[in-house]
């Protein structure tokens, strides 16, 4: 559809020719606010307007009067919310409050020229703006300003937040609406609100976005669904959050579809908009990123640790099909000296490959629990892949069928040879129905007893929408899917096997409890990596703690499962995964290192540090289920004064210490940016004053551009590991960085775990 560059149209979806039966009503200013249980009630009313780009209150049909709310929860978070016919604020599987979260007491008194809001401890959390604006009247050209809303919150009690209540040419051309809502077939549908931006403001998060770090200019939909890759707007994790540079967070209380206009529509504006007859928000200040995001997952959650195994080495391709294949490949890695800690069987371990029935292939894996065991002994551990969906044709269809455990679509497809498409099944498991959620964990429980440590919760963007479900509508559940499915995955894992862990791919508020997440199917070349990366960083300014991708990129090109991957880009890639929270070597073809013959020494180099900075990953594994950082960070989360990190997305912290900054070409050299700091390179011990550019920076297909903060002290592990089973607390050393440092391969503890014959 061509854009209008009308804002009822272009941002709250009116038909562009006003044929349908759509009205606005947008709010007035407020007849009463009163104190009421703690909460500030602002009793609002609403003015239809008439049918037309231009906005122009219909005059003829009364207001409406509907109440808006205001909640606090400590100093640096404020609720606000209002419901037109429904509940305002609501409970929802996304929130899980801190305990260390408390209503406060707000005191709302006149001010003359509108009203303020304080809390208890005197600090000023809001204040409605009815002050006379001056002018200096000579004309009546162009009648004067409408009645309109305009309030300003104070999340710290210090940064004011305003809406949008003046974001217009003339008053009948709008470009945003502080509060509004959208009256469709006679009943509001949806809710829009605005917060004014400044003109230096910028933004990132909202989940997995594959677009740079600042997204101002862009228009977002959360909307979840299967991405199909790393490079286009299509994302298997959507979050209704955001962080503004401003230093203020908007947490949108939905599960609904909903779109945030970053200084898109109006470069005045953040237009926020909820397909539901309702807006519950909360905005969040801080001091810094990651106070503003640890708040944030006090609201929601924060991330559990995930198990030490889990650290070490992923070993997996799309698929191994029989114990014979694995076994083999196994010893290899151990006779061939490439640390691993996990095999991953994918769609190949069932009687038809893609036919999920959770129960292994009987004559490919005859004994899969003595398979199992004996993979155990070797210190390999076993993660299986599963979908949500049934497909007709699966042993568990007719039992699903008869007990309501799958909602049912209408058409059910002949096919389940898997073309990645949740079209080809015939319902998917209803989450929102206790029973089903029961009969789910029983069908992975036998699998995790039988040995298996993990389970991989594939898909789960999508639902059946045109189906029935116990709990809720199907436009409700569609974004809310992944928490249900992955609660339940993670809890019966979690319940039987003592550590908690899944291996997900799709996202929502919430999920992030739930550890761990990866970056879907990105394709194995330059752009996929560099499209990995910045999904990652805005999952990390999302509340994810803990994530990984596909080393070295899911699918190939241009033919998807057999074109060659470069020998650069495997260790580029493996490079990158190293300095990831977790590290899985998963795709379309051969992804185990010895098929790399050329470069196979370089990478057995790099899964050796790997484990190496076990110690390290692990202490800031503990910091990220502790606080608002993820171990993959990126640069804002340290320098957020410093308006180039705003921008770069080709660069992260790993941890409190690593600066890493990947190569993603085959020219061995990139720009690298080193914010304020004293930075020494961790493979050749130079030390270089930031801030300051190192432009087309050269680094041999061995060594990554990797720099520590000076001093800092590296927990490191001084022995060969063939896995995680190997690991002996009481050897970790630490590891000084500073000028004495010569490089981590010459350092004291390198020449353990580092091959000589490059």
């Amino acid at each position: 559809m061509k854009r209008t560059n009308y804002q009822l149209p272009d941002f709250l979806d009116f038909d562009p020719d006003l044929k349908k039966d759509q009205f606005l009503w947008k709010a007035c200013k407020p007849i009463h606010v009163q104190e009421k249980h703690g909460d500030v009630e602002i009793e609002i009313p609403f003015q239809k307007q008439i049918r037309s780009v231009d906005i122009h209150p219909d005059r003829g049909t009364p207001r409406r009067n509907f109440m808006f709310k205001l909640r606090t929860y400590g100093e640096g978070i404020i609720r606000l919310g209002i419901g037109f016919g429904t509940e305002i604020f609501r409970d929802s599987e996304m929130l899980e409050f801190h305990r260390d979260l408390k209503t406060g007491n707000l005191k709302v008194n006149s001010s003359g020229q509108g009203w303020i809001v304080k809390d208890s401890e005197g600090k000023l959390r809001a204040g409605i703006n009815e002050r006379e604006f001056l002018t200096d009247h000579w004309s009546d050209l162009v009648p004067g300003p409408e009645e309109t809303f305009d309030l300003s919150l104070y999340p710290d009690g210090l940064n004011e937040i305003r809406l949008s209540a003046f974001d217009q040419f003339f008053p009948a051309r709008k470009d945003a609406f502080p509060l509004a809502y959208v009256e469709e077939d006679g009943r509001p549908h949806r809710t829009t609100l605005s917060f004014h931006r400044e003109p230096d403001e910028v933004f990132a998060g909202t989940g997995e976005r594959f677009a740079g770090m600042d997204l101002s200019g862009m228009t977002i939909q959360l909307k979840n669904q299967d991405g199909q890759g790393v490079n286009s707007r299509r994302t298997y994790k959507n979050i209704p959050f955001f962080l503004s540079s401003r230093m203020y967070g908007v947490f949108m209380h939905t599960s609904s579809f909903s779109k945030i206009s970053f200084a898109d529509h109006s470069t005045r504006s953040v237009q926020l908009l909820c397909e539901e007859p309702a807006l519950d928000l909360f905005l969040i200040g801080g001091s810094s990123p990651e106070e503003i995001i640890k708040r944030y997952r006090m609201l929601t959650g924060f991330p559990s640790m995930p198990p030490v195994w889990s650290f070490g080495t992923w070993m997996s391709r799309m698929s191994y099909f029989s114990a014979g294949e694995v076994n083999k490949l196994c010893d290899r890695l151990r006779d061939e000296d490439f640390p691993c800690d996990v095999i991953h069987l994918d769609t190949g371990w069932f009687r038809k490959d893609w036919l999920c029935e959770w129960k292994f292939n009987e004559e490919r894996f005859p004994d899969p629990e003595g398979f199992i065991s004996g993979l155990r002994k070797k210190g390999f551990k076993v993660s299986l892949w599963q979908m949500p969906y049934i497909a007709r044709e699966a042993e568990q269809y007719e039992e699903a069928v008869k007990n309501n455990y799958i909602g049912i679509k209408g058409e059910i497809s002949e096919r389940s040879d898997s073309n990645f498409s949740l079209h080809e099944y015939a319902g998917s498991i209803d989450f929102t129905f206790p029973e089903a959620v029961n009969w789910y964990k029983n069908l992975i429980g036998r699998l995790l007893k039988m040995g298996a440590v993990c389970i991989k919760t594939d898909f789960g963007e999508e639902i059946h929408t045109n189906a029935k479900y116990f709990g809720m509508a199907p436009e409700q559940l569609s974004n809310l899917y992944a928490l249900l499915y992955q609660k339940a995955a993670f809890e019966v894992t979690r319940e039987i096997t003592g550590g908690g862990i899944i291996w997900a791919r799709a996202g929502w508020a919430g999920c992030q409890r739930y550890p761990l997440h990866w970056g879907g199917d990105a394709a194995c070349t330059w752009d996929g990596m560099a499209g990995t990366l910045r999904g990652g960083l805005h999952l990390g300014l999302s509340g994810f703690g803990f994530w990984s991708h596909d080393v070295p990129g899911f699918h190939a090109l241009p033919d998807f499962m057999n074109s060659v991957i470069p020998d650069e880009l495997y260790v580029r890639w493996t490079q990158f995964g190293v300095f990831t929270s977790h590290l899985r070597y998963h795709g379309t073809s051969k992804r185990e290192p010895f098929h790399f013959s050329n470069v196979a020494g370089i990478v057995r180099n790099w899964l050796r540090l790997r484990y190496a900075l076990l110690p390290y990953i692990l202490e800031q594994g503990m910091k990220t289920v502790q606080s608002g950082y993820p171990v993959l960070r990126a640069l804002l989360f340290h320098h957020p004064d410093d308006k180039i990190c705003w921008h770069i997305d080709d660069q992260y912290y790993f941890g409190d210490d690593f600066l890493v900054a990947p190569v993603m070409n085959s020219r061995n050299k990139r720009d690298v940016y080193l914010p304020e700091g004293n930075w020494i390179n961790f493979f050749n011990g130079e030390l270089v004053q930031g801030p300051r550019w190192l432009k087309s920076f050269e680094v041999p297909l061995e060594e990554m551009p990797v720099w520590v903060n000076q001093n800092a002290k590296i927990a490191i592990y001084p022995e060969k590991m063939e896995s995680t089973d190997d690991y002996k607390p009481d050897k970790i050393i630490t590891v000084i960085v500073d000028q004495e440092f010569k490089g981590i391969w010459n350092s004291e503890a390198g020449h353990l775990f580092k091959q000589s014959n490059l």
